[in-house]
């Protein structure tokens, strides 16, 4: 996950709680996350891609900057890096998005994929001049997908009717540009039904947050089956013991027992379910932390432990299908620095 604007702290160091609380408290109207900050950014993104990582999630929400932007400046300054932009139908029409994207692919070196959310708050939707109710908007999603994918896998012209789009005769001179790939993979995030069934659709990655794999395995298979990758999203904290990393976790909770930021995603799915967890029910497993959702929401939802411990975990969730993970630490710099150094080492001796 791609740091908030202004988080990366260069001199000194940051605590875990100092950078939680950094990220707790960025929707706030004077926070720093809300102007481009390019300097911590890019020693972010040269950290990440000399740990190893693949692509970073670049978020969407009204107290941040563009993501789509933030993906071309970021590209400009790496050369291996990948960009996950997260996006939502009902921002600008499929035809205009298309040709952004193709656009920005050519300027990074085809690097850009996305991330398509259906929104979770109210309050941002409506400011965004969105007013259709959850299942709606998924079901506008996938038309505006259904029109993004066909001028990706057209040379042609591209006609769609539908409820929410109608295209007539399109047409985009510029393609999406890469070396190995014709168009973006498309994440599709969520829990509910709507969700899911939109990445069978129309998308190439099911982003959902991390659980046991027991509970996962029969929605990853479903997933695989369909020829659907599967995307786990987690909180990440390695020490060099499991007690450590506890430490660490209790360090990172309120002092008000009772805050929390939840309420600010009043249409989600994924957060009504991270509501119903008990503010006791701490631990998922013994390597799973479940003791921030309540306060912040399941994307909170930590895997902690030694270097051992956690690689171990990564192969169990590959062993059940999952493909992909989007980490996020505190500090994320830090956290990026140690997956690289101690876990993903283990993780590809274990693939040999």
């Amino acid at each position: 996950m791609l740091p908030k604007s202004g988080e990366v702290v260069f001199h000194g160091r940051q605590t875990p709680r100092e950078a939680a609380r950094f990220r707790v408290e960025s929707t706030h109207v004077d926070s720093p996350a809300a102007k481009p900050e390019m300097d911590g950014w890019i020693h972010f993104a040269q950290h990440a891609e000399a740990a190893g990582i693949e692509s970073v999630l670049v978020a969407l929400n009204r107290y941040e900057p563009d993501p789509l932007m933030i993906s071309c400046a970021l590209g400009l300054a790496t050369k291996r890096l990948k960009f996950i932009a997260a996006y939502r139908s009902g921002l600008m029409n499929p035809t205009t998005f298309v040709q952004q994207v193709n656009t920005l692919s050519g300027l990074i070196d085809g690097r850009i994929d996305l991330n398509l959310v259906a929104g979770s708050s109210t309050a941002e939707q409506h400011g965004y001049g969105d007013f259709l109710a959850h299942d709606e908007r998924y079901a506008r999603a996938e038309e505006f997908l259904a029109v993004c994918n066909a001028f990706w896998r057209s040379n042609g012209e591209v006609n769609f009717d539908g409820k929410y789009y109608r295209v007539e005769k399109g047409k985009l001179n510029t393609p999406f540009i890469s070396s190995n790939r014709t168009a973006p993979e498309i994440y599709v995030s969520g829990h509910s039904e709507p969700s899911e069934k939109l990445v069978r659709s129309q998308g190439t990655c099911w982003s959902r947050v991390v659980d046991t794999p027991e509970k996962l395995e029969a929605g990853v298979s479903r997933m695989r089956a369909a020829g659907i990758n599967v995307c786990l999203r987690l909180g990440l904290i390695c020490r060099p013991t499991r007690e450590e990393a506890i430490s660490v976790a209790k360090s990172i909770l309120p002092e008000d027992k009772h805050e929390t930021t939840t309420a600010l995603k009043d249409d989600s799915q994924m957060y009504r379910e991270g509501a119903a967890v008990a503010h006791d029910a701490h631990w998922l497993s013994p390597n799973l932390w479940a003791g921030l959702v309540p306060h912040y929401g399941p994307v909170w939802t930590t895997l902690l432990g030694s270097p051992e411990e956690i690689a171990g975990a990564f192969i169990e969730y590959k062993k059940i299908g999952v493909t992909d993970f989007i980490m996020s630490g505190w500090p994320e710099l830090d956290e990026v620095d140690r997956f690289g150094r101690d876990v993903l080492p283990l993780v590809r001796n274990a693939e040999c």
